[in-house]
């Protein structure tokens, strides 16, 4: 008898084991995976009679700190893929100290108009150990495109403070990973585990009102609707400004934002 219930007590813990195992999620590769992209379409249109744009211009005053060489010493596959030392990206300075790299756009409420999604993916390549561009921005629900062009196994870490992240090995040769996001996320930054040196910022807005500075520093926001909005602008180093604007219908609106060295996150 004392066997029979010590049988029966281990067989109810073995069920409650596999139950609980069966509770537990799978891995994911993000929880956007396999989602269907942002409804941009419940709108209306913006009006291109009213709309009007806003213009400018980021600068940087002040001493930069200077670009950093990457050591690649121990990858030789990558080091060999450059003739002079690779610099540091995240102070990228143009003629008249205007500085690239910088994600602009609008905050406000566009929930009234719909905006068509983009014809084809924001694309970043991996070519000589490095993320090509160094910053994107792309609209929810547009896909962001990766693709290995090297002659090594990369690693692929997008770090969602929303949960929309992934984190998946891709191989040389590899098909190009494409992934979508459904939720507005400024910045999103994406390494590379096996080379830390790697990594480029994603911003993820919910319109289409955003640009990412070159190196003249300037940006051009287009077809935008009337309204009061503020003019947010965001860099890796020197972090964000704001600044409130009018868009008059038929207008366009000028801007100057200016960060100094004295500016951090």
């Amino acid at each position: 008898m004392k066997n029979f219930k010590n049988c029966l007590q281990w067989a109810a813990i073995l069920t409650v084991a596999l139950s609980l195992s069966g509770c537990q999620s799978k891995p994911s590769s993000g929880d956007n995976a396999g989602s269907p992209s942002v409804n941009h379409s419940a709108g209306k249109p913006v009006d291109p009679a009213t709309a009007g744009s806003v213009t400018g211009a980021i600068h940087f005053d002040g001493v930069a700190p200077p670009m950093k060489n990457i050591n690649m010493i121990d990858v030789p596959n990558c080091a060999k893929l450059h003739a002079s030392p690779v610099m540091t990206e995240n102070i990228v300075l143009g003629a008249n100290s205007t500085l690239q790299h910088v994600v602009v756009y609008l905050q406000g409420d566009f929930s009234a108009y719909s905006f068509p999604q983009a014809a084809g993916p924001v694309k970043v390549v991996q070519e000589g150990c490095i993320y090509a561009p160094h910053v994107v921005a792309l609209m929810t629900g547009d896909p962001l495109e990766v693709t290995n062009k090297d002659a090594v196994t990369h690693n692929i870490n997008a770090m969602s403070q929303l949960r929309q992240g992934w984190n998946e090995t891709q191989v040389q040769g590899g098909e190009p990973i494409e992934r979508t996001f459904s939720k507005e996320e400024i910045p999103m930054t994406v390494k590379c585990n096996m080379h830390p040196w790697m990594r480029f910022y994603a911003a993820v807005v919910n319109h289409p009102f955003f640009q990412v500075t070159g190196k003249d520093g300037q940006f051009s926001l287009r077809n935008v609707p009337p309204g009061t909005y503020t003019l947010t602008t965001w860099h890796e180093t020197f972090g964000m400004k704001k600044q409130r604007i009018v868009v008059q219908p038929k207008q366009e609106q000028t801007a100057s934002i200016t960060y100094s060295d004295k500016d951090r996150p």
